[in-house]
């Protein structure tokens, strides 16, 4: 990856036209071609950029551009649309290479796997003196998330979402459907738990005799949530 740190004006063209004056920029280069370009702002989201895959090439100004006070361009085209990225250099303040070799990605923490496991973990949760059956239930039209007992010896179904929204709602009633037609696991109820639940949905399951959890993963974690609470 290449770090430049330049005084420079852009220009892109091809499916549309874009122009950005000349001032002071961050230039990444990276090991797959594509160029971004920074300001000191913004957030993570450049200012301009072209993906791969593309080319850079470096250029030297002609004349009529040299006066202007650049001392090199670089044209950056996609090898596929044809749009192309210009970069007039007018003073390098900063210039490194780095070899960050292979990445092994992001590993992300709050999945719905995750927040499955710790509630199959903490059935408490969900209700008072429930029992856990089964995780990933299997039925005809897939897995339930997890399978409870209540303590009369009825079933609860719980499905588990990081955003629940009315598609879970109608995933979750499907499912319910299905389970009571089975005289040993009827009667079942349904919860719908998820770290945040959309007004729509929590609506819908109200209509459908569903009951909504809120999870709070870390709580369920044990780490302070940070969560407002009155004690």
């Amino acid at each position: 990856m290449r770090l430049v740190i330049a005084r420079c004006s852009v220009d892109y063209s091809g499916r549309l036209n874009a122009h950005l004056p000349l001032a002071t920029r961050l230039l990444v280069h990276k090991g797959d071609g594509s160029l971004l370009v920074h300001s000191d702002g913004g957030s993570y989201k450049p200012l301009n950029w072209m993906s791969p895959p593309c080319t850079l090439t470096v250029e030297e100004p002609d004349a009529a551009t040299a006066e202007d006070g650049v001392i090199e361009v670089w044209r950056v085209v996609h090898a596929k649309s044809g749009d192309a990225l210009h970069v007039r250099i007018h003073q390098v303040v900063h210039d490194s290479s780095h070899e960050l070799g292979i990445d092994p990605g992001l590993q992300k923490d709050g999945v719905e796997s995750d927040l499955q496991r710790l509630l199959a973990e903490q059935v408490g949760v969900v209700g008072e003196d429930l029992t856990l059956v089964r995780r990933e239930f299997p039925t005809a039209i897939g897995p339930v998330d997890l399978l409870l007992r209540d303590p009369a010896g009825g079933t609860v179904a719980v499905e588990v979402k990081r955003r629940g929204d009315i598609d879970g709602v109608e995933q979750l009633t499907r499912y319910l459907e299905l389970l009571n037609r089975d005289p040993h696991l009827a009667p079942v109820t349904g919860v719908f738990a998820a770290q945040e639940i959309k007004p729509q949905a929590r609506v819908l399951a109200s209509d459908r005799g569903i009951r909504c959890v809120t999870l709070d993963y870390d709580e369920m974690k044990g780490i302070e949530s940070g969560a407002p609470r009155l004690f």
